[in-house]
């Protein structure tokens, strides 16, 4: 048995974790002994797939994608994950289903899961909508299933929501236990979350908020920084600063970029939309009020442009610990003279970090992977060790 695989299988044995059946909808709904097992699960499916050994647990079976936002890494990496485990991927496209008819969402859950085994759903355009959508749709399984119509309750992965993108922070933990060589390396690395500047409006808190609601728990020392008015949901922001007093991290908002900056050991620039914005814009799309949508918009641009100096450049980047942080962006970046004029980051600061930037995405499908298995598998371990055991090349 490879000594890295038979180390992460020894973690799975002592850890217990209450995550079978279970859907993964917010990171700070699980406890810590369950973030550790996703991220050794993942591990090891990594690493039975780079020693070219299947990773087939499912002889059949469907993973339904739902995307009501658009999205590429997120989509494709649920793909990945489920065609790793031997699902078959079937996208549910709402304009081409009874959904565009007025088909309820009890009808629709139950519709598409009879033969199904995970759904994957993305719903970030209306805040306080997203994450509700996917308990709306985990209470109709639930019902489905006591009334004998599902012979299986699938499992729900939150591949973003209004309130939290957890695949997207649990790829970028893995990322970073991997580059500081495990989560106790982690504590006391100052993790700077700030807002940048970008050309475009109403893009979701989820990152932000999904950065600061998982690494507040590790001990890190997390800031997270915006202008005056781009805060985020306020619940989330008092969760941050709660949970630190458990890890032992530290917590603050700052409305310094610089500030921030200084001394950090990862940065992490992503632009957003206010969390007042992002209220006056769920009622607008509600009420399909396109003139009020154009008039919000226009109000957002123009206050975006107020702060086009929070840009990562290179002079900040000298502030960081050693002129040496880490760049962190969850793709895709607004890069200054690239894909816009003047952007999230300075092309020679993204260019110097892209490789990184390419790792840190190729975890997710990972992530996805180990949510999808610990869901359907009791004994994760197992699971894992009858894999490697049957030994099935992946490519012959």
């Amino acid at each position: 048995m490879n000594a890295t695989f038979n180390n992460l299988l020894s973690l799975l044995d002592n850890t217990e974790s209450g995550l079978y059946g279970k859907d993964f909808l917010l990171t700070w709904e699980k406890t810590h002994n369950e973030i550790e097992t996703i991220l050794a699960v993942a591990e090891a499916l990594k690493n039975l797939r780079d020693r070219n050994i299947s990773a087939r647990c499912f002889d059949s079976g469907l993973a339904i994608s739902q995307f009501r936002d658009n999205s590429t890494r997120t989509r494709f990496s649920f793909a990945s994950a489920a065609n790793l485990l031997g699902l078959a991927v079937q996208d549910l496209d709402e304009g081409k289903s009874q959904i565009a008819h007025g088909e309820t969402v009890r009808e629709t859950s139950a519709m598409i899961s009879f033969l199904s085994d995970v759904i994957g759903i993305r719903d970030d355009m209306f805040l306080g909508a997203g994450n509700a959508y996917m308990r709306e749709v985990g209470a109709a399984l639930d019902e489905a299933c006591a009334d004998g119509v599902l012979p299986q309750r699938p499992g729900i992965v939150n591949l973003q929501c209004d309130i939290d993108h957890p695949t997207q922070s649990m790829a970028d933990l893995l990322h970073l236990k991997t580059l500081f060589g495990s989560l106790e390396n982690l504590k006391g690395k100052k993790i700077a979350m700030t807002w940048a500047y970008s050309p475009s409006y109403g893009k979701p808190l989820s990152v932000p908020q999904g950065i600061i609601g998982l690494m507040t728990r590790l001990g890190m020392k997390v800031d997270l920084a915006y202008p005056e008015g781009y805060g985020l949901i306020p619940e989330v922001v008092e969760l941050a600063g709660i949970q630190t007093k458990g890890s032992g991290g530290a917590f603050r908002v700052v409305n310094s970029m610089e500030e921030a900056f200084k001394d950090a050991d990862i940065v992490y620039p992503k632009s957003w939309a206010p969390y007042h914005v992002m209220q006056r814009r769920t009622e607008l799309l509600r009420s399909n009020d396109h003139g009020g949508l154009k008039d919000l918009e226009k109000e957002g641009l123009a206050n975006n442009a107020k702060f086009k100096n929070w840009e990562c450049t290179e002079e900040k980047m000298k502030l960081t610990k050693d002129g040496k942080a880490l760049y962190m962006h969850c793709l895709p970046a607004d890069i200054s003279g690239v894909s816009c004029d003047e952007g999230e980051v300075a092309a020679t600061v993204f260019e110097r970090y892209r490789i990184p930037l390419y790792k840190q995405a190729g975890f997710k499908p990972y992530i996805i992977a180990a949510m999808i298995l610990t869901n359907r598998f009791e004994n994760p371990a197992k699971e894992l060790r009858n894999l490697e055991h049957r030994g099935k090349e992946r490519v012959i």
